[in-house]
């Protein structure tokens, strides 16, 4: 006589073995018309669970978590069963549920076509409304492999031959659609109400290059059609924002095929590029940080010491020279141990931060590249700090102060933090551990800031404290970090004088605050939709001849603009001023400063902002004081 204890403590006592669809219709017939899954003590299952023994039950419907990703891997299955029905001789190969979509990738010799889209979703409704039901199968693992060869689908056949021996495998059947799934799945289709596909894409199977392609279509499932039409705005919102388009438009960037994940930086976007890392430079300077710089290339051998080689050989560019085997760098800490070796070191120099713009390369996979938020080639602004055991808390809470005034100064409030601890494997002794780990919750108590603990997750050579930021769209990009590092400063060999005259191996603060260069421009042009606040605009203002005779004023008040801070053009092509006006709006610029007959007597511009706001006559002068000082450093704009 199984007993069942729900959520809230109650129990409910059967006299024989019952479903989870049982127990939910015991409680209410709503419920029961709701339940998607369950939990069972702390398994995920389906409705259709026969429960024979005493349990904690827990039953999922889609306004939890766990149920809205029932849905999703339900509507994959869905995609699949209307792809088959459509087009009989595709092959399914994996859907997994990501972050708030779900795929499925086919191979499918002639390809899908935009218009196949819809075709396919059409027939997933079709299926969903049927109300088909959804049933758990289980079949061992070599009769699971000749019924899927029996079926043609090869690529399920190799899926389950990687599978151990001698287990039992779970099949899930709707109609007359087969699939191989660990589940759960919803009880029918007819669950699967809100949902659209959305993309297509190409991936290669089980992600190498040496594989063949096969097709991804991409969908998405909310349990309400609100929350479908939320999202559906929310990524039409972000394609209007992509900072790829928006390069382009604004003749910021380009990237091109002989050089994959590799960045040609026009001059306005250099110009972004410039003020930022010029900003960045600034303020390290500030907080006693030395700047250097280290080599591009260096030998294998320090990569081999360093640890580098055996944990990310693979995403190393490598060349030769002179029988030679050099590694193009892929991060800056190696060569700071190796400045800081330079000569004996003392705790009196401690701590030492030193800070370089270090152009990084990693070999990234093709696929994975991203325009600015992706590449092979970019720049960290990084820094590692030598302290010693005593000073990471200081150097850390100091750290944190320095990245929220970053944050705040480009616009960004709401950051997001996580903690993360001793994974199993490691290196060092447990004491050390004990310290950093407490040093860096120190340092996030002291300034108040609530944070996720992730435990396990930090470095095999100490523990972490990760940054990121929220932006208007709700995405969440990871950006900065700080992490400390037991291991490197020893095996390269660094080490100083203690105040007993002692030698001791230095701590190593591995830090970032933006990242890199490229993905947080990326970040910004989409978080402004390419209207940067007006310290970061390549161009700040544009001087607009009416007539070909206002050029010389115009000229004249460009040359005064610029004396006074202003990145500023002009535009004098025969056009008119209304073709200008609206052409720079496209552009972003911040202030457009039209040049007439009255303009041109009385030593003004008359003054109009991107957002289409009439400021009236003005001198160069009186702009600048308006402006203040947002035109050079982050401020509120007048």
């Amino acid at each position: 006589m199984p007993v069942i204890t729900l959520p809230d403590g109650s129990r409910r006592e059967y006299a024989h073995p019952v479903t989870v669809a049982e127990v939910a219709a015991d409680i209410g017939s709503g419920l029961a018309r709701q339940a998607l899954a369950a939990r069972v003590d702390d398994r995920l299952v389906d409705t259709a669970f026969r429960l024979e023994r005493d349990a904690r039950l827990s039953v999922i419907t889609a306004r939890d978590p766990e149920g809205l990703e029932v849905l999703r891997h339900s509507c994959a299955h869905l995609l699949a069963h209307a792809v088959k029905s459509l087009y009989p001789e595709a092959q399914v190969t994996i859907g997994p549920v990501i972050d708030e979509c779900f795929y499925y990738d086919f191979a499918y010799a002639p390809g899908f076509g935009p218009e196949d889209l819809a075709r396919i979703e059409n027939r997933m409704r079709e299926l969903a409304r049927r109300d088909i039901p959804i049933a758990r199968e289980t079949l061992d693992r070599e009769a699971a492999i000749r019924y899927f060869q029996g079926l043609g689908e090869a690529y399920k056949a190799e899926i389950i031959r990687d599978i151990p021996a001698n287990e039992t495998l779970s099949l899930y059947r709707q109609g007359d659609f087969v699939d191989l799934c660990r589940g759960p799945h919803v009880p029918k289709t007819g669950h699967l109400k809100h949902f659209k596909l959305m993309k297509l894409a190409g991936a290669y199977w089980r992600g190498d290059s040496r594989n063949p392609m096969l097709q991804r279509i991409y969908g998405t499932a909310f349990a309400s059609a609100e929350a479908l039409a939320e999202h559906v705005h929310r990524l039409e919102e972000a394609e209007r924002r992509d900072h790829r388009r928006i390069g382009r438009a604004l003749d910021l960037f380009h990237i091109q095929e002989e050089a994959p994940g590799m960045i040609f930086w026009h001059d306005r976007g250099l110009r972004i590029y410039r003020v930022i890392e010029q900003y960045i430079r600034r303020l390290l300077a500030d907080h006693g940080y030395q700047e250097v710089r280290t080599p591009l290339i260096m030998d294998k051998s320090l990569w081999e010491r360093s640890g580098h080689w055996d944990k990310f050989a693979e995403g190393m560019f490598t060349t030769t020279s002179e029988k030679h085997e050099y590694a193009i760098k892929p991060m800056n800490c190696p060569g700071h141990v190796q400045i800081f070796n330079q000569g004996l070191r003392s705790y009196r120099d401690l701590p030492l931060r030193l800070a370089e713009f270090g152009s990084c390369h990693r070999n990234e996979p093709s696929g994975t590249l991203h325009g600015l938020l992706r590449l092979r080639n970019f720049v960290q602004d990084d820094a590692h700090i030598f302290c010693a055991e005593d000073d990471i808390q200081s150097e850390v809470s100091a750290f944190i102060d320095l990245l929220y005034r970053v944050y705040a100064d480009f616009g960004f409030r709401e950051v997001l933090v996580k903690l993360s601890t001793r994974p199993d494997q490691r290196v060092g002794a447990d004491a050390l551990w004990d310290k950093a780990e407490a040093a860096l919750a120190q340092a996030l108590a002291h300034r108040g800031l609530a944070y996720e603990p992730q435990p396990g997750e930090g470095a095999f050579y100490g523990p972490k404290i990760e940054f990121a930021l929220k932006d208007s769209l709700g995405r969440v990009w990871q950006c900065g970090t700080i992490q400390v590092d037991f291991a490197m400063p020893e095996r390269l060999g660094a080490s100083f004088v203690t105040a007993e005259g002692h030698k001791a191996v230095p701590v190593m603060l591995h830090r970032a605050i933006l990242g890199s260069l490229e993905r947080f421009i990326g970040i910004l042009i989409e978080e402004h939709n390419g209207a940067l606040p007006l310290w970061l605009m390549p161009v700040q203002a544009v001087v607009l001849p009416i007539a070909e005779r206002h050029g010389p004023t115009a000229r004249a008040a460009e040359e005064a603009l610029r004396a006074q801070g202003w990145r500023v053009e002009s535009d004098l092509r025969n056009e008119k001023i209304g073709f200008k006006i609206r052409e720079h709006t496209m552009h972003k610029v911040p202030y457009l400063l039209v040049v007439g007959d009255r303009e041109a007597q009385a030593g003004t511009v008359s003054v109009r902002t991107r957002e289409g706001q009439d400021l009236g006559g003005m001198t160069v002068a009186a702009l600048t004081d308006r402006v203040g000082a947002g035109l050079g450093q982050p401020a509120q704009e007048g």
